[in-house]
């Protein structure tokens, strides 16, 4: 039996009727999931046990708009790998340990900036260790990197690191203030902030690291325990992971979200899907 609407749409069926209205909905849901791409870091690919390209058709097939890359090595068969599959590299993981005699950036970085040039990849990058003059140390270092990246048109990402010099938002504020360079911002790293106990104050420390926020790693996490309990698939755990990202979103941030998979246990292309699921009812 067909229902039909009478007055001005007489003549015509519900699912005729419907058509557009769908056509809207499909729209509006792919705008939405343009607007908010989402990366994985490459510890969730395997990236201790498989190639590049293997890491990369893991990535795309699980529905990720890129990778989120540690180290220095090997950019070129990186970003191949990725532009092969339409795939984007959000940026690489990289620092200095400030402990060390001479202390400075990965030998490596010059070189893969260069490679990176034009790519709009971030550079982050962690500070470790501990030396008399500590920022003073850093500083310098952080100053010559983002002279790097300013010149390939990238820009760099303090990495707070829970242990490391570097271990809170307001260490990254606070040596971004001193290195005093445009394209010089932070990663917020969910992990390492609930970690740090700072999880009481996030509406006060959004609001200072937001203007200078590059890049927002997340996962399923409980809000309090050790990294097993702090990094799970985006499925799993207590935290209110979907109103975090909402809150992001309702004070302005545009920037992109990574997936941290750090030592997370079980099959790692399950672990993907399902946390790819629960980012796509976000």
């Amino acid at each position: 039996m067909e229902l039909v609407i009478e007055s001005g749409y007489a003549g015509c069926s519900v699912e005729n009727l419907m058509k557009p209205l769908i056509s809207l909905l499909l729209l509006a849901a792919s705008s939405v999931a343009a607007d908010a791409p989402f990366y994985v870091f490459d510890n969730g690919l395997g990236s201790t046990e498989l190639s590049l390209d293997q890491q990369a058709e893991l990535a795309r097939q699980a529905g990720y708009a890129g990778i989120f890359y540690s180290g220095t090595k090997n950019i070129p068969s990186l970003l191949a790998a990725c532009q092969s599959r339409g795939l984007r590299v959000l940026g690489i993981y990289t620092g200095m340990d400030m402990s060390k005699p001479n202390a400075s950036y990965d030998p490596g970085l010059p070189e893969a900036i260069q490679q990176l040039n034009g790519t709009g990849a971030l550079i982050t990058f962690t500070v470790n260790g501990k030396a008399a003059g500590t920022d003073e140390i850093a500083v310098p270092v952080i100053r010559a990197v983002a002279r790097m990246a300013a010149a390939a048109g990238l820009k760099v990402a303090l990495y707070p690191h829970f242990g490391f010099y570097v271990a809170r938002i307001e260490d990254a504020l606070r040596l971004r203030q001193k290195a005093g360079a445009e394209n010089v911002g932070l990663v917020f790293n969910l992990c390492h902030w609930l970690r740090s106990g700072d999880g009481n104050h996030l509406d006060e420390r959004l609001t200072q690291a937001l203007p200078y926020t590059f890049m927002v790693s997340v996962n399923g996490a409980d809000p309090e325990g050790d990294w097993d309990r702090l990094i799970q698939p985006l499925d799993r755990g207590t935290y209110d992971v979907r109103g975090f990202v909402s809150k992001l979103r309702s004070m302005g941030y545009k920037g992109p979200f990574a997936l941290q998979c750090y030592n997370v246990k079980g099959d790692r292309a399950e672990n993907l899907t399902r946390s790819m699921n629960s980012w796509r009812k976000f």
